[in-house]
């Protein structure tokens, strides 16, 4: 491409019959073609070597290139210009619109999980995500953990919030985890609110987190871009984009237990979170192992869900609307009639008068799951809920019924294929805006066994029929961690965090 006039807001060009046009807002770089690495600058000299003879001042742009799947990838492109004057005026330009662009982190703090996952964090980042950032001229610190919960800690107390725009964390959804703890607790300690008040009115985090994937499953980061790439992850951090995230508080009574933004789940994934624990061993695998094992105990638990609905304009689960880049039902806005009513509502106890607000539903219950966006994964690309939303105020509350071992697997496998997994008549789903759970403690064990171990059983497939009952109850699948409280009580705080993320893009265009 030649290039003969000042420069606009957009890079465009033809060169050999192929059209280029380059958003400011999408490009990772801009400097003189000399100033390229030598590996780049090998791998364009023969593209620009029979044009640069008639016009030998030049200037590389590094840009956001779609690809597949909802992968990005950082490609240059050659511009010539007919002399250096111009070729300098394009750089310039084109760096201080790049400075315009406020969204863009300049200083980020990193942690890195060398243990999560298949253990290479550490390389993913060295080798596939800092040098992007230095391409784009962002200046990191990195903190590389050295136990559990050091990130969340660290965040908590010991770090410099002010020097920096945002925060990455390099690992899976754990590692998440613990920078959403730290983050949004720092916050509340900042701004003097209690987190053990479940009414508590939480202060939004001023910081975004960004996920560069490096663990097991990346939930969280596949719900939010569309793929488990760490280079995709790192572009979307440089060109600054933000994605609000809602974000459950869970308490039991006036304590404070953990943050959910995915999962949280009772009975059948909370009983293979505990079991794949004592497993860990195995690695990934154990989660296979568990899942075969508690399916074939078939234990159900019986007890009260009380739950707050969302409004009417919210959508319904069942409704399809996927939640996507832009969405709609995100960017609604309560007017401050509705948040009159939903604060007297909230105050209201559940109690059987529908009037109230809150609904009461009681039971002997398989699983009980509230999901705060799709969860959806390679294993699962429709996710628990294919239509819940991550940043509308509301989670999806999914009560599965006592059944039999074969309508349990068959809506376990519709998490696999394209069918409706709520059309069964043992499954209920409803949006709620707050629910909690009181549990009857009873659980059904083996009589050889009678330990307080909830899921210490036989694989065979009668073992439930040698069973007994006794006081015991599940436990709380958070986000993968283990909640030992049955009777919790869950709230979701609107956008109380922003991922550098922009939801999954409907349409791609690849080049």
């Amino acid at each position: 491409m030649i290039f003969d006039q000042p420069p606009q807001y957009t890079l465009s060009g033809k060169l050999h019959g192929h059209s280029h046009t380059v958003q400011v807002c999408e490009i990772v770089a801009i400097r003189k073609t000399e100033d390229v690495d030598d590996a780049q600058t090998r791998r364009h000299q023969r593209k620009t070597n029979q044009l640069s003879q008639l016009s030998p001042c030049a200037f590389t742009v590094s840009y956001v290139r779609r690809a597949s799947q909802h992968q990005w990838r950082c490609s240059d492109v050659t511009f010539l210009c007919t002399n250096q004057e111009l070729c300098e005026q394009w750089i310039q330009v084109t760096n201080e619109q790049l400075s315009l662009l406020t969204s863009r982190p300049k200083s980020l703090l990193v942690y890195i999980n060398p243990y999560g996952g298949k253990q290479r964090g550490k390389h993913i980042y060295e080798q596939k995500v800092a040098p992007v950032f230095r391409q784009a001229g962002i200046f990191t610190s990195v903190i590389v953990t050295e136990h559990a919960n050091h990130a969340r800690d660290h965040l908590k107390t010991e770090a410099n919030l002010d020097k920096y725009d945002g925060v990455v964390c390099v690992g899976g959804d754990g590692m998440f985890s613990e920078i959403l703890h730290g983050l949004v607790t720092r916050t509340q300690t900042d701004h003097k609110v209690d987190q053990n008040q479940p009414d508590a009115e939480l202060v939004p985090c001023s910081l975004r987190i960004g996920i560069i994937p490096a663990g097991s499953t990346d939930c969280i980061c596949f719900a939010t871009v569309g793929t488990n790439d760490p280079v995709t992850s790192a572009l979307h951090i440089i060109v600054g984009d933000s994605q609000p995230m809602d974000v459950c508080s869970v308490h039991h009574g006036d304590i404070f237990l953990k943050y959910s933004v995915s999962l949280l789940g009772y009975g059948f994934y909370g009983d293979v979170l505990a079991d794949s624990e004592r497993k860990r061993w195995l690695g990934p695998a154990r989660y296979d192992l568990s899942g075969i094992k508690i399916f074939l105990c078939h234990n159900y638990y019986e007890g009260t869900v009380s739950f707050l609905p969302a409004e009417d304009n919210m959508g319904h689960p069942r409704d399809k609307l996927q939640c996507r880049s832009g969405c709609r039902i995100c960017q609604h806005k309560q007017s401050s009639k509705d948040k009159h009513s939903d604060m007297s509502a909230e105050k209201e106890k559940p109690s059987k008068d529908s009037s109230s607000g809150w609904n009461l539903i009681r039971g002997k219950f398989i699983a009980i799951n509230a999901a705060s966006m799709s969860c959806a994964c390679p294993r699962s690309p429709k996710g628990l809920s294919p239509s819940a939303h991550l940043a509308d105020g509301t989670t999806d509350l999914i009560l599965v019924r006592k059944c039999s071992r074969l309508d349990f697997f068959r809506h376990l496998f519709r998490h696999t294929n394209k069918e409706d997994q709520f059309d069964h008549s043992f499954v209920e789903v409803h949006r709620v805006r707050k629910f909690s759970f009181q549990p009857l403690h009873r659980e059904r064990l083996s009589l050889e066994d009678l330990s307080d171990d909830p899921v210490k059983t036989c694989f065979s497939p009668m073992c439930c029929a040698q069973t007994s009952y006794r006081t015991a109850h599940s436990n709380w699948n958070c986000d993968g961690e283990i909640l030992h409280h049955a009777a919790i009580q869950v709230s979701v705080q609107c956008q109380l965090i922003r991922l550098f993320a922009r939801g999954i893009e409907e349409q791609q265009q690849c080049v």
